[in-house]
């Protein structure tokens, strides 16, 4: 026997206003799929569904819906909830065959502490929550429980590490990264900030310099234009020649 047998009803009617005498009545709409069968619109109390979502294994619970008297064993599609408050507004079931797999997601749950957290200052990245996998319904994990302390610090768990038995085929990338022990991230920061500011300090260092060697050009430029201690300035030997030649002229 199943854990769960959930009540629902067949409904010809759809549209908004279909939908909010349903829930006037405490239901919610949903619709019934099958492989090679015709979608079956339902009507479900959202409590029974809550309930299901609450469970061990969660939207991957296997369960009855009972429409009318006939049992029709199924799984969690899709459901909706309303934004603000999280009531269930909808939800979709999918007819299982017990002898084909299914393909599903799992959440993924660590455990314990890692060395690289206790004795070495790391924090726990958790990548990858849950996997994609394929399984028969019966096989299919309420959730895959991995032990991380032995994780050191910049060690990495991958898909690969995850020992699932040969019921359960990933489908995901064996070098999928699911967690890893990292630094926090203001350690990271503060180590980075000398090797930034070294490249500052040299170019400060150097600044000096090249201010000193332009004062020294700009010095040298003017000593080009002055004349030799003792020598006389171009325009003032003009001018005495000019005198001079003045004076022959009164003559």
């Amino acid at each position: 026997m199943p854990e769960f047998v959930v009540p629902a009803e067949s409904r010809s009617e759809t549209g908004k206003n279909v939908n909010r005498r349903l829930r006037s009545r405490g239901l919610i709409p949903g619709v019934l799929y099958g492989t090679g069968k015709a979608a079956v619109p339902v009507a479900v109390s959202p409590r029974e569904i809550g309930a299901i979502l609450k469970s061990a294994s969660g939207e991957n619970t296997l369960f009855d819906l009972d429409l009318g008297g006939t049992r029709r064993r199924v799984i969690l599609k899709e459901f909706q909830r309303e934004p603000l408050r999280g009531q269930l507004l909808h939800a979709d079931f999918y007819e299982v065959a017990l002898d084909k797999a299914l393909e599903v997601k799992v959440p993924i749950e660590l455990e314990g502490v890692p060395v690289g957290v206790k004795l070495e200052g790391g924090i726990v990245d958790f990548v990858t929550r849950e996997l994609e996998v394929e399984c028969l319904p019966a096989d299919i994990p309420a959730k895959i429980v991995v032990d991380i302390s032995h994780l050191e610090l910049g060690k990495h768990l991958r898909v690969s590490d995850l020992k699932l038995g040969d019921k359960v085929k990933v489908l995901v990338g064996p070098d999928v990264v699911v967690a890893h022990v990292v630094l926090p991230r203001a350690e990271v920061a503060a180590e980075a900030a000398p090797a930034e500011a070294a490249p500052t300090e040299e170019a400060a260092a150097a600044e000096p310099e090249v201010i000193k060697k332009g004062k020294a050009e700009a010095a040298e430029g003017e000593a080009e234009e002055k004349p030799e201690k003792g020598g006389r300035p171009e325009k003032a030997e003009k001018k005495d020649k000019k005198d001079k030649k003045d004076k022959k002229e009164r003559k």
